[in-house]
């Protein structure tokens, strides 16, 4: 297609965004609606077959030169793990130099056929195990070129209370408009955890989704068949009736499709609510409204999208009693730290500060160095200054540990100490204690020894300098 005649499509699909807005919000003939009512208004269905007259050739701009080019430049910074038949990434750019044309054909024909994906486990923070399905190389290339197409077409029409994988948009920005539904004096939430929600997706229900808006049967065909495609595990192939894997560049797309049916209909209703992937929660203002829309949610979860409410994980709660996205909300709508987050913040570190690792003090402090700093900046925006200055003594502490532990014997720890400054009968007196070495690193040499300046020198950034930095660096943007 001419890019003349590509960007005249482009503008048609743009004159009537407003429309097809309406029309997803009150419902689409053959679906029943997504409750805000089962008709819509005449020209808000007609903006629905138009977009569907306007999508009947998406194929060829997925197999285009130029959008292939990009997502393999995606697939490529992305790296990850080889799916069931082996092939890296690096793999990737000779298998394009030999198979390109017949892959280009294979698509626009609407022949391609995705390989098994490969089964891994994962375990998850709260516990139990993440299901994952890693597609072949080429295959996450297809499903990236295909995302590229549809998600400026999807993307436009989800709500404006979503926020997972959406460009854009960021866990920051869904806590921001949490913080703000609190502040208003919602301080109860309806916190919804969807029972192993990837592994059960119906696949009829999702592609009548996609078939509503999308016209393209050769795409159709081709992301059904990505849903179905079957599943290796421990050289066991296996089929699949439902489910979307994660691990596919195109699964949150799809996961956001179908989860759009219950975005429009808490809109509908009049609800204030953030999304996130999987993760809803809705801001009312008493307990007793609360359990009346968990029930209506969970209804309507179970009844058109055939998804079930994790009961033992949902609650209706004050939510200074629950977590979002790692945090916790206070009651004047503030950010703090989850317990948890930091309960699992703190098992991370006792894996990279465990004393029996065999690695340098220097390794392990820039392992601590690179964890904390992507660690901090996620928790960047919430009030938690006093917790990360325990949090850094308790960090020092594991690190003297390390260091004592290190010396070995009583003489090698009281010369240690004497070289840092300590008076050789004190020195003594703790290298030849009978403490364990968790006692001995908060003994008063040995935090004479090892004070602050002295990590400062081994090269380690204390978590509350990082944090306040970020806090200084936002004040100064205004965020």
């Amino acid at each position: 297609m001419s890019a003349e005649r590509q960007q005249g499509r482009d503008d048609q699909l743009d004159l009537f965004d407003e429309a097809l807005l309406k029309a997803l919000r009150h419902g689409a003939p053959g679906d029943g609606g997504t409750g805000a009512g089962a008709c819509a208004e005449p020209q808000a269905l007609a903006a629905l077959d138009r977009q569907r007259a306007l999508t009947q050739d998406l194929m060829e701009r997925v197999a285009s030169s130029a959008n292939l080019n990009h997502a393999y430049k995606r697939v490529k910074a992305n790296k990850g793990a080889p799916g069931g038949d082996g092939m890296t990434v690096n793999d990737l750019r000779p298998w394009l130099a030999d198979h390109k044309d017949t892959l280009v054909v294979q698509l626009v024909r609407g022949s391609y056929r995705p390989r098994p994906v490969k089964g891994m486990e994962i375990p998850k923070p709260g516990g139990g195990v993440r299901q994952l399905g890693i597609p072949t190389v080429v295959d996450r290339l297809v499903q990236q070129a295909i995302l590229q197409v549809l998600q400026p077409i999807l993307d436009p029409t989800f709500s404006a209370s979503s926020f997972g994988f959406r460009p854009g948009r960021s866990a920051h920005d869904a806590l921001a408009q949490a913080g703000k539904y609190v502040a208003e004096g919602r301080g109860i939430v309806v916190d919804l955890d969807l029972e192993k929600f990837f592994d059960r997706i119906n696949h009829d229900i999702l592609m009548a989704r996609l078939a509503r808006r999308i016209g393209d049967k050769r795409l159709l065909k081709i992301v059904r068949r990505f849903l179905e495609a079957g599943m290796i595990r421990e050289g066991v192939r296996m089929r699949r009736s439902e489910g979307t894997p994660q691990g596919g560049p195109l699964s949150p797309l799809l996961a956001n499709l179908l989860l759009d049916d219950l975005d429009k209909m808490l809109e509908a209703r009049g609800h204030r609510f953030c999304r996130y992937a999987d993760d809803c929660n809705i801001y009312v203002r008493s307990q007793a409204a609360g359990e009346r829309v968990m029930a209506s949610v969970a209804e309507f979860l179970q009844g058109r999208l055939h998804l079930q409410v994790n009961r033992d994980k949902s609650a209706v709660a004050p939510v200074g009693e629950r977590s979002f996205l790692g945090h916790r909300l206070l009651r004047d709508g503030r950010l703090g730290i989850a317990p948890k987050s930091l309960a699992r913040a703190r098992q991370r570190l006792r894996r990279i500060t465990k004393r029996n690792r065999g690695i340098s003090l220097a390794r392990m402090i820039a392992e601590v160095n690179a964890f904390m700093a992507g660690w901090v900046s996620y928790f960047r925006h919430a009030h938690c200054k006093s917790r990360l200055q325990r949090l850094d003594e308790w960090i020092r502490r594991k690190l003297r540990c390390v260091r004592l532990k290190q010396c070995k014997r009583p003489k090698a720890i009281a010369d240690f100490l004497q070289g840092l400054g300590v008076p050789e009968w004190r020195a003594w007196l703790l290298a030849l204690t009978g403490k364990g070495w968790w006692r001995m690193a908060l003994a008063y040499q040995a935090t004479e020894a090892m004070t602050l300046a002295w990590f400062t020198r081994q090269g380690l950034v204390p978590v509350t300098d990082r944090y306040l930095a970020l806090q200084t660096d936002g004040n100064r943007r205004g965020t």
